[in-house]
């Protein structure tokens, strides 16, 4: 890409890539994304580098990158593949801490909460029997914490079982995994026109750098063109996420 093409990256492009990337090489997996988002990245990702994913309606059919039907997948099947960890999950977090655990339940105490959110749902399930990633529009001290107030998605100090995985975090500002010998938490790349002192501030809780942080990588041409012709040509993506 030249440098021109270069700087007119939106951030929310940026994000789109980062999302994409989770899947790649995940091979005949369900891509389960969960927002607009990692929507627009699992598409993209089935369309460039992930050609073998599998794409849901969010009910019974397997359809394409532009939503068409191209099987049918029973809730029986879909169960077997959940428990079987041929499924990638992407979802949101209220909040999360530096081993990966996630809350989407409640914020304060359970017994008396200050806010009562989705609730636990299928956050456990998801978490201990496929791999599941994070997608975080807003990266904050709030949803970053030192300790969430409820566990519903499991991380790595307290997994069970052969399928538990997160394989990575993208956030508005960065891209985070848990690739540490303890599965802490890691700084991957910051998005252009980021901080790594910017993203420290926004979390709760110190974060493992690997010497220089760099910048998430760039779109191609092609990927720029099927994101803002092909996959996301009404915008929706910059309404979620602004520079």
């Amino acid at each position: 890409m030249t440098t021109e093409a270069t700087t007119a990256v939106s951030r929310a492009e940026y994000c789109v890539i980062a999302c994409a990337e989770a899947w790649r090489d995940n091979g005949e997996v369900l891509a389960s994304p969960m927002g607009l988002i990692p929507s627009l990245g699992a598409r993209l990702a089935k369309r460039t580098f992930s050609p073998g994913l599998l794409l849901t309606d969010g009910e019974a059919l397997l359809v394409g990158p532009d939503g068409e039907p191209e099987g049918w997948l029973p809730y029986r099947r879909h169960l077997t593949m959940v428990t079987g960890g041929k499924r990638h999950v992407m979802m949101g977090a209220s909040q999360i801490d530096r081993y990966g655990n996630q809350n989407i339940s409640c914020i304060g105490d359970w017994e008396r909460p200050a806010r009562q959110l989705l609730g636990v749902r299928g956050a456990p399930v998801n978490t201990l029997n496929n791999p599941v990633s994070y997608w975080i529009p807003k990266h904050s001290t709030r949803v970053f914490v030192a300790r969430v107030d409820m566990i519903c998605g499991v991380g790595y100090d307290h997994a069970v079982g052969p399928y538990h995985r997160l394989p990575r975090v993208v956030t508005d500002l960065a891209v985070l995994d848990f690739e540490t010998p303890d599965h802490a938490m890691r700084l991957v790349s910051v998005h252009p026109g980021v901080t790594v002192d910017e993203v420290r501030a926004a979390t709760g809780f110190e974060l493992v750098t690997d010497g220089d942080v760099p910048d998430t990588r760039e779109p191609t041409a092609a990927e720029l063109r099927l994101i803002r012709e092909v996959i996301d040509p009404a915008g929706l993506r910059d309404r979620e996420v602004r520079a």
